[in-house]
């Protein structure tokens, strides 16, 4: 088996912030590694859900509406790699993912207009959720009767660190964004039902950085105060950090991150309580 190199407590009640090692929802080139890896090695990583468990295996969507979004994506990692240096190229091979025992279920959420909501909530402004239940590789819900599929789920969220100078231009860029309409909120508004009058525009244009609710692995005191008032969101794609959507990427697939600091730090996370186990990258010039 796999040498674990970052563990979740099994009661995954227990927040990310009070895992042994704690992991981040922010990019910063400042969060301490919580490990360092050598290339060429195959590692498991343990991860929290993406919204450190505040989606509820129930019938009800308000979880979905009410969820508090500023937190998010909880990150497993850090970790630094041997010998890496500015412009390699990570390639990283997940050679196998799966649920916890613990939890062997995930789910789909539609946001509300009001609380994260995409592009189409013009549509679709209300929450809804739909849990689906895992029978090895396939996924039933109660809320979707009659359909059963081979569930091939996607890895969630990993890229790698960015450097100082890559961090200013992401936040100028988002910054940029919100003056063209600066009176547009960036996300913190109180999820409530229907429409309000007079209320802000959601959902937001850009995401500056927020350093309520940021979590920077053991960064503490000065230093965390100073790294989380500059720190990018997570949520916004990056140039070395996104969601991965691919179905490839869910197992025995490489995907490439381009490493922007020496020992670059790369993160991982999956988007419902799970187990990867990732072949450490080879580093290419």
């Amino acid at each position: 088996m796999p040498e674990v190199i970052f563990e979740i407590n099994r009661d995954l009640n227990v927040s990310m912030r009070d895992q042994a090692i704690p992991g981040h929802n922010r990019w910063h080139p400042d969060i301490p590694p919580a490990a360092t890896l050598r290339t060429g090695s195959t590692y498991r990583i343990e991860c929290k859900d993406w919204t450190d468990n505040q989606v509820r295996n129930d019938d009800s969507s308000d979880d979905i509406r009410d969820m508090n979004i500023d937190p998010c994506h909880m990150l497993s990692g850090p970790f630094s790699f041997e010998g890496v240096e500015p412009g390699d190229l990570l390639v990283v091979d997940i050679v196998s993912i799966g649920p916890f025992q613990e939890q062997s279920w995930g789910y789909t959420g539609v946001f509300a207009k009001e609380n994260g909501g995409g592009f189409l909530t013009d549509h679709s402004p209300g929450a809804s959720k739909a849990i689906w239940d895992f029978d090895g590789v396939w996924a039933s819900s109660r809320h979707v009767p009659g359909v059963r599929f081979i569930g091939n789920s996607h890895p969630g969220l990993f890229g790698c660190a960015p450097s100082p100078s890559l961090l200013t231009e992401w936040n100028r860029r988002e910054q940029a964004l919100i003056d063209q309409n600066p009176d547009r909120v960036t996300g913190d508004v109180p999820a409530h039902q229907g429409e309000v009058p007079s209320a802000p525009q959601v959902p937001a244009l850009a995401l500056p950085p927020l350093p309520k609710d940021a979590l920077l692995g053991t960064l503490s005191g000065s230093a965390f105060d100073r790294a989380a008032a500059e720190a990018c969101r997570t949520i916004p794609p990056e140039s070395t950090a996104a969601t991965s959507t691919s179905r490839t990427s869910a197992s025995a697939a490489g995907s490439t991150c381009p490493c922007t600091c020496p020992g670059d730090s790369s993160r991982s996370a999956t988007c419902t309580s799970r187990r990867a186990t990732v072949r450490s990258p080879f580093a290419a010039p």
